[in-house]
């Protein structure tokens, strides 16, 4: 609900001042605060309150606090996968050994026809 500079218990006092009948202009003036920080504040209030649709300051809270999670998951996958193509890039293909089926073809004809005999 605003600016992270006022603490909620100075914006609440000055909402009530406003509530109050003093006009939003002279409590910003009086409080050295600008008058659409009051209104912000007013505005965000009346969400809090139910009043105004909107986001709540705790669903922004939360919502802040998901993209930072989201940002930070994104970052991580971003490296993992750079990780994975330099690893790519160095490893040197596997060689294939003959699979069961190559060995059955031995027990078979009694020989792997890709062998060749030592000379």
């Amino acid at each position: 609900m605003g600016r992270r500079g006022y603490p909620a218990e100075y914006r609440r006092k000055v909402l009530e001042l406003v509530a109050e009948g003093r006009s939003v202009a002279t409590v910003a003036h009086d409080l050295d605060v600008s008058d659409q920080t009051i209104y912000s504040w007013r505005k965000q209030d009346r969400i809090d309150r139910g009043r105004v649709p909107g986001l709540s300051t705790k669903e922004n809270s939360e919502l802040a606090v998901a993209r930072k999670r989201i940002s930070e998951l994104e970052n991580e996958l971003a490296i993992a996968q750079r990780a994975a193509d330099l690893l790519k890039e160095q490893t040197s293909p596997k060689v294939v050994s003959p699979g069961p089926i190559s060995s059955m073809r031995v027990l078979r004809r009694g020989r792997d026809p890709r062998m060749q005999p030592l000379r």
